[in-house]
């Protein structure tokens, strides 16, 4: 998996700070998560081909995080746009879409498929061979969640010096990766751990937008590879982050903590803060292995 985060700052507008976008790049799939403002012009800077996204998640309707889809949707169309485009998010969001595409005589000649959510429990959005989504319920101001990305398990690794040594027929490769024994040319059965190695572990993405300090979700995130946690507030204003519905880093980091899993990037950044870097240190303080994302930036995991 690559996550591309496109823009990671709140909902203050700053000329060298981009709202809430990001990119999920997974074996077949190019996933959008959130479109804040401006979200396409970052889709043309991270050289991001906009016939690979096929399906966008919206976490919530707060403009910072989906005010910038009815211009991205527009553009599909004016760039001869075919293929179907599925989009998840809250239930109103297709009124909010489509009354803007009617007044401004832009229906789009390509499929437009909205999937409307209103459940409280983790709920199952899309899934093929490769990966799964589900949503993470979350605790804000309005309906919002997070978003799950689970990969299923992956095929073995072909050994193929071994293969060739044995006289495997190219024809049973794939029964190989499916953890199946081969038969040589002579009938004799050759065992698939002689032949192949364990897979990669499969990754796990936990993207956690905006939110209220909501321990509920750490079973829901359990182990994740990379947890993406909002941090709009250090702790000298916990109190504005009870308020608003948000939550400091510290609170980013006992989440993670507490769900075990591998690193913690924190993002949605208030604007008063200059010093991004003591979110990281307040963050440590809690659970080591944490970044700060910065718009543009790319992780591998």
């Amino acid at each position: 998996m690559r996550l591309t985060i496109l823009g990671c700052h709140s909902a203050t507008p700053r000329a060298d700070k981009a709202q809430t976008s990001q990119i999920l790049s997974t074996t077949n799939h190019h996933f959008l998560i959130d479109c804040g403002e401006g979200t396409q012009v970052l889709l043309r800077k991270a050289k991001t081909k906009f016939a690979h996204i096929k399906h966008i998640f919206i976490s919530h309707l707060h403009g910072d995080h989906f005010y910038g889809l009815p211009g991205l949707i527009s553009t599909f169309r004016l760039l001869g746009r075919e293929a179907p485009l599925h989009i998840y998010g809250p239930k109103g969001i297709k009124e909010a879409i489509t009354i803007l595409l009617k007044l401004s005589d832009s229906w789009t000649n390509y499929p437009l498929h909205f999937h409307e959510l209103s459940s409280k429990v983790p709920t199952l959005l899309f899934s093929d061979e490769k990966i799964q989504i589900h949503t993470i319920p979350l605790k804000h101001r309005v309906y919002t969640n997070g978003f799950l990305f689970t990969e299923l398990s992956k095929d073995r690794k072909i050994i193929f010096d071994a293969v060739q040594k044995h006289g495997i027929d190219v024809s049973q490769i794939n029964n190989l990766k499916k953890g199946k024994d081969a038969t040589d040319s002579v009938g004799r059965v050759i065992p698939n751990k002689t032949l192949t190695l364990d897979p990669d572990r499969a990754k796990k993405y936990a993207f956690c937008s905006d939110t209220a300090y909501f321990p509920e979700i750490i079973k829901v995130i359990q182990g994740a590879d990379l947890l993406y946690h909002e941090s709009t507030f250090l702790d000298d204003n916990e109190e504005l982050a009870i308020r608003t519905k948000h939550s400091t880093a510290k609170q980013a980091a006992r989440i993670a903590k507490s769900a075990h899993v591998k690193q913690l990037l924190l993002g949605h950044f208030s604007s008063r803060y200059k010093n991004l870097e003591l979110f990281g240190s307040e963050a440590a303080e809690v659970f080591p292995n944490v970044a700060i994302a910065h718009d543009g930036m790319s992780i591998d995991f």
